[in-house]
């Protein structure tokens, strides 16, 4: 189904950098509780990843993501997931995030 451009630019798709990453013991499948920081327009905000087969949290801080940052809070258990990470499924369905080739200020819109 083709959209059309005016249709793409309503995804506000934002490049941040973990600054925070929690378990989230209560999810139904294993994920942890990211704290992204999208710059001073946007701010910090929360994001609930499935992303526990690749990634530790150790590994997460400091790398830049891309996220969804327009779409309305999410509860997700007792979380409020406030923008969606994005990432593809691997061969088995595991999410692999989408990342950026070097680092760029954060908060940065995707054309």
């Amino acid at each position: 189904m083709a959209i059309s451009y005016d249709e793409f630019a309503k995804v506000d798709i934002r490049v941040g950098t973990i600054v925070g990453v929690d378990p989230f013991p209560e999810a139904r499948k294993p994920a942890l509780k990211l704290k992204i920081d999208f710059g001073p327009e946007i701010g910090v905000k929360k994001s609930s990843a499935q992303v526990t087969k690749y990634y530790t949290p150790e590994t997460l801080l400091g790398r830049q993501v891309a996220a969804v940052v327009n779409f309305p809070p999410r509860q997700i258990g007792p979380f409020m997931s406030e923008v969606l990470t994005l990432g593809f499924p691997d061969g088995e369905g595991d999410v692999v995030l989408v990342a950026v080739e070097r680092p760029v200020p954060n908060g940065g819109r995707l054309f």
